[in-house]
């Protein structure tokens, strides 16, 4: 019987493995895959940081000093593995969670490698956990290559051809910009609902979280009033390129779906104005080698990347103990209990989100350990 397994070696579990370790416990850390830090492992070559280094770092262990405002994606992995090994703590890789069950007071973890039992069991999987790729009218009849952002890598594949990019957020806009700089011959981006569009870097070269988080704690009608003017200030009007002002503000699509804004760097929205990366409205339907977009073109992309994001992919774990709400997310996403002995972390969609789940997992751990000393 273990005290405390943590399911997902990701930035929030290895946070709570290490603010546990910190007080004296040693918890256990399962991943599915084979090292720490996978899903930032997996994504592509140019990913960076949205938020600052000095709001993103595990509890208590900020980046080395030279690291850039903005680490890089092999950045975060070494910050990861630093500290697993560091604070050793105790990992089961290559091991899938396949279900959580109630079990003589305690959890039982229902496994690919067999049953753990655990007095605590937090859940830090993720809401960008399991890709998704919507079921559009002829999709799976496309002749061309169709593919989840989560499988790019670099604009290599893509010389020369004609590629269409599905999605507008923060992934999509990136990756439609590596691809126009990285030889494609021709980009689309499609828009279903305009997005809010934020400077990952703010003025004077200062991380934008470091107006973002503030913000985020301020009523969303004040925070969208300040995001709206900033837009306007630094990127101007962007309508005849087909991404105007959306009406209803960063802080407010956040409160009420938890959708992030677009986080990208200046070049990102350059592009947009020179023609690189073309707007089109959202995909309608495929038709072998074409696809209809909402505002009547027919497009024949020899390639589609879907920035069409993620769900959490909870339900086969906890589905049957009735901590899930609306879309699939934790009904107690903070680190508070959901039952007793279970609880989630990481599921928040928020500024300076590594370094909120860093502080919370301290708060988690101190709640853990009074518990088992109880």
């Amino acid at each position: 019987m273990h005290d405390v397994a943590i399911i997902g070696a990701g930035p929030a579990g290895i946070s709570v493995a290490l603010s546990l370790r910190d007080r004296g416990i040693t918890a256990l850390l399962i991943d599915r895959a084979d090292a720490v830090g996978s899903s930032w492992r997996n994504r592509y070559d140019r990913l960076r940081l949205n938020t600052g280094r000095q709001f993103s770092h595990l509890p208590g262990r900020p980046f080395p000093k030279g690291t850039p405002t903005f680490p890089t994606r092999d950045q975060v992995v070494e910050h990861l593995e630093t500290h697993v090994r560091e604070g050793a703590v105790e990992l089961r890789l290559d091991t899938t969670v396949q279900r959580i069950d109630p079990h003589d007071g305690a959890w039982r973890l229902r496994t690919s490698t067999g049953d753990i039992d655990a007095h605590h069991v937090v859940v830090a999987t993720g809401y960008m956990h399991t890709p998704h790729i919507p079921d559009w009218p002829g999709r799976d009849g496309f002749t061309g290559d169709l593919s989840h952002s989560s499988a790019y890598r670099n604009p290599a594949p893509y010389v020369g051809k004609q590629v269409m990019v599905i999605g507008s957020g923060s992934s999509g806009m990136e990756i439609a910009h590596d691809l126009t700089t990285g030889g494609a011959a021709k980009v689309w981006m499609t828009v279903r609902t305009p997005p809010n569009i934020m400077l990952r870097g703010g003025p004077a070269g200062l991380p934008g979280d470091v107006i973002a988080t503030p913000l985020y704690h301020a009523p969303p009608r004040v925070a969208d009033a300040i995001a709206r003017f900033g837009r306007r200030r630094f990127l101007g009007d962007l309508t005849e390129f087909g991404l105007p002002i959306p009406e209803e503000g960063p802080f407010s699509r956040l409160a009420r779906l938890g959708l992030p804004p677009s986080l990208v760097d200046m070049d990102v929205v350059d592009a947009i104005r020179d023609g690189s990366i073309e707007i089109v409205g959202d995909v309608e339907a495929f038709d072998g080698d074409t696809v209809s977009s909402a505002d009547g073109r027919r497009i024949r992309p020899d390639v589609v990347i879907c920035a069409t994001g993620y769900l959490p992919g909870l339900e086969d774990l906890v589905g049957h103990l009735g901590v899930l709400a609306e879309r699939g997310m934790p009904v107690a996403k903070r680190g508070e209990p959901a039952a007793d002995g279970l609880r989630f972390l990481g599921y928040l969609a928020r500024p300076s989100l590594i370094g909120s789940v860093a502080k919370a997992s301290k708060r988690v751990a101190k709640q853990i350990v009074a518990d088992l000393s109880a």
